[in-house]
């Protein structure tokens, strides 16, 4: 059995999204049951202000909204949810992510859309059914929303991390002790969050690859953040053809400072280059860096590695 430094949580990225469709219902309830501590939630809003839980603003590459209102396509390509009422979003039909140009699905050996298609889901639907199952099963299994582009939302006329934070007090996310990270890549989004929220929401800074992160930079999100949830590109340099890698120093100054550090994102069919296995790629981050969680598309993998 893996007996890590510190026992990293199991962030499922999109539900059980190598399995399933992702943020899907089916993706999300598979990943509890393979012993997720956390689901993620991406939220976008609809037109009506309606809080749905998908990754890109525009649903051109998981639902069929080009073949039933073509008219809607704005002039740079996209179908943008927020330029649909959420009645009219559930008459989609949502599948496997795809190239909308091509058709060819983005990961060929994942759930074929030919096999079936689901519907589009809320933040109040994914609570109600985490609650369900943790109610059935007696695991705790919390909750991982991101808000989604907040100042895109507010240019479409729309108060998007609002609308989050109060369904999230409604749900009785904001209490001391709830099974919940908040994350968002949009740093003054977070402070406002904090000076609403107090410090007992906690909150998860997003890095993107491209990120220039020093100790400063850290000092100061650990000024309004509990955690940085970088892009694995940020802590992996290279893992080279001899087996030897080159990492950075990001996750041991995050953690000097008092932050969690929850990379993203740990997938099977999409591994970085010159690494063979998702085992390998854990070691390095779970064993030897002692991350404090990880997002993975392949909940039962990562939970393999770490509980056996």
């Amino acid at each position: 059995m893996n007996t890590p430094a510190r026992i990293p949580l199991i962030i499922a990225h999109r539900g059980a999204s190598g399995y399933l469709p992702e943020h899907s219902l089916a993706a999300k309830a598979l990943a509890h049951g393979m012993g997720a501590d956390y689901l993620e939630q991406d939220i976008v809003a609809s037109r009506d202000g309606a809080l749905l839980i998908l990754h890109d603003l525009w649903l051109d590459d998981v639902s069929d909204v080009a073949e039933r209102f073509p008219q809607r396509m704005r002039d740079d390509g996209h179908f943008y949810c927020i330029d649909f009422d959420l009645a009219e979003i559930r008459t989609l039909r949502f599948g496997e992510r795809i190239n909308p140009v091509t058709g060819v699905e983005k990961y060929p050996n994942r759930f074929p859309r030919s096999a079936g298609t689901f519907g589009v889901v809320t933040l109040d639907e994914e609570i109600r059914l985490i609650r369900g199952l943790n109610s059935s099963t007696g695991r705790q299994v919390g909750i991982y929303p991101e808000i989604k582009s907040p100042e895109w939302h507010t240019k479409q006329g729309l108060d998007l991390p609002s609308l989050v934070i109060d369904a999230l007090d409604q749900h009785g996310y904001l209490e001391e002790g709830s099974r919940i990270f908040l994350q968002c890549f949009d740093a003054d989004t977070l402070k406002k969050i904090r000076q609403r929220s107090g410090p007992d929401l906690p909150i998860i800074q997003l890095l993107s690859s491209g990120t220039s992160v020093d100790e400063s930079l850290l000092r100061e999100i650990s000024d309004y953040a509990d955690g940085i949830g970088p892009s694995i590109k940020l802590i992996l340099r290279a893992f080279n053809t001899d087996g030897h890698h080159d990492v950075s120093d990001l996750v041991s100054m995050a953690q000097a400072v008092g932050l969690q550090v929850h990379p993203y994102t740990f997938r099977l069919d999409d591994l970085p280059q010159n690494c063979d296995s998702l085992d390998s790629l854990l070691q390095i981050f779970i064993d030897q860096l002692g991350v404090d969680g990880v997002f993975t598309d392949f909940t039962d993998l990562v939970t393999k590695f770490i509980r056996h």
